[in-house]
């Protein structure tokens, strides 16, 4: 029998739907081990949420209990009843809702000011300042912390007040940096063009620039809410009374008779985490901006 010659159009044919084949299905094989993958790690994930919104509807023995029971038996409200009359949840979830809330609109509102000046504003000093802020990013939190609770609680005297809990967290240098990355991408054009038309600086930045920066703004205020929500460090230093606590410093607190009540505080979590848990499904593609707007060139 001939061989066919490796220059025959037949033959090339041949060995190339061999090769798209056999690309095919490595590609299916990698996407095969990187589900299972994202799968297993997706249960890891989700048992421990899973086993919080179970514990919620169970009684303190149920939680305890060995083998550990994933679905309760007898399904129970007691530990919402409990947190929300024993407990201080309404007025905790009042207060994470004013200091988050107060915190977000102050921290976007400056942040953008910020990123506009460092962004479109030419004026002396403007990268030395920006690089000095950006190296305060590379000293850790808790080096400052003793100074800021000895500024906040024993110089001006604002324990157990929300001016304690909001001041330190109105603005960030993170937040500064993912507004300037995120307008140095807007077109100067317009700006000159408010400019000949005789508008202010302010006026540019809040009829031009802030339209401009809806998802910017909106991918900022998302974070810094979340941020702050969760946030328990702070709120635990500077708070000491059961009015002031907040969502997260409340829960801790959360015992009866030196015992933890772990069923109110699964309880507790679940009433948590159902704000974030909206926030995100509404707002998920601002989420997914978030992931480059900082990679912008400036």
């Amino acid at each position: 029998m001939e061989l066919k010659s490796v220059t025959d159009p037949q033959y090339q044919i041949i060995l190339d739907e061999k090769r798209d084949l056999r690309r095919k299905t490595l590609k299916r094989i990698g996407l095969s081990v990187v589900y299972i993958i994202l799968g297993i790690w997706a249960v890891f994930t989700f048992v421990p949420l899973l086993w919080m919104l179970s514990s919620s509807f169970k009684d303190s023995s149920a939680i305890t209990a060995v083998p550990p029971e994933l679905i309760p038996k007898k399904p129970t409200l007691d530990a919402f009843k409990r947190i929300f009359e024993v407990g201080g949840m309404a007025r905790w979830f009042l207060n994470s809702t004013i200091v988050a809330g107060v915190s977000t609109i102050i921290n976007v509102f400056f942040a953008a000011l910020a990123g506009y000046a460092f962004s479109k504003l030419k004026f002396p000093g403007r990268n030395p300042i920006f690089w000095i802020l950006l190296s305060s990013m590379m000293i850790p939190g808790q080096v400052t912390l003793i100074p800021l609770y000895i500024l906040v609680v024993n110089t001006f005297q604002l324990e157990n007040t929300f001016v304690g809990l909001i001041v330190p967290g109105m603005i960030s240098v993170g937040s500064i940096f993912l507004m300037k990355q995120f307008m140095s991408s807007l077109p100067s054009s317009l700006i000159d063009a408010g400019r000949i038309d005789a508008c202010s600086e302010f006026g540019i930045f809040w009829k031009i620039i802030l339209p401009m920066s809806k998802p910017g703004l909106a991918v900022l205020g998302i974070f810094t809410f979340v941020g702050h929500w969760n946030n328990f460090f702070w709120p635990f230093l500077v708070t000491n009374t059961n009015s002031m606590r907040t969502l997260q410093v409340g829960l801790t607190s959360f015992r009866f008779e030196n015992l933890q009540d772990y069923g109110a505080m699964m309880a507790g979590a679940v009433c948590s985490a159902i704000p974030m848990i909206i926030v995100f499904l509404a707002l998920q593609k601002y989420f997914l901006k978030g992931i480059t707007i900082g990679a912008v060139k400036g």
